[in-house]
């Protein structure tokens, strides 16, 4: 029992770790609020990318949980932790929540190629399919009962068994590189 607990002592934001993070917070966001133009210069995307662009303001809604167009020091404590600290079953559930934008609790082919067309973009050389091939593949794979829309179990479990699935659907934003580079300096 004392490993399990020290284990989720360490998953946690310390409560040691909370003033320092604050103190960086206000320095990046002297105004107590994050705004997406912030944002998307936090994680350097140029205005001029169109493509990255849109995949960062579809990354800064999901953290603004409360909708009000701003992530406020709680929502960017909850996204230190998911990024540095959550488990893979975390940020997959995350990665579903930016997926699916009607907030249904299910994926339609529609929210999952508007993702899919944004990352094919972004890794340009990288993707030798089409977002509609790929749109096809994920479905194949993961629509387990077939009617046309992926479940929250169907997206979890799926990408557990196809690793070419997994490294579509974590949506790694290179976010983790960001906040060890820049929240792990002392102030």
């Amino acid at each position: 029992m004392g490993q399990n607990q020290s284990d989720e002592e360490e998953e946690e934001v310390e409560l040691t770790e909370i003033q320092p993070l604050y103190t960086r917070f206000m320095k990046v966001c002297p105004s107590g609020a994050l705004h997406l133009h912030e944002f998307r210069r936090i994680f350097g995307v140029q205005s001029s990318s169109e493509e990255e662009a849109l995949y960062m303001e579809t990354i800064f809604k999901s953290f603004d949980t409360n909708r009000d167009n701003v992530i406020d020091f709680m929502e960017f404590v909850a996204a230190v932790h998911l990024v540095l600290r959550g488990n893979l079953e975390d940020r997959l559930k995350w990665s579903f929540k930016v997926y699916d934008r009607d907030e249904n609790g299910k994926l339609d082919r529609q929210e999952v190629i508007h993702v899919i067309r944004i990352l094919c973009k972004l890794k340009k050389n990288r993707i030798n399919m089409t977002p509609v091939e790929i749109c096809d593949r994920i479905f194949e794979l993961l629509d387990e009962n077939n009617d046309g829309q992926i479940s929250l179990s169907e997206f979890l479990e799926g990408a557990e068994k196809d690793a070419w699935i997994m490294d579509l659907l974590k949506l790694d934003t290179n976010a983790r590189v960001w906040f060890r580079d820049n929240l792990g300096k002392k102030t």
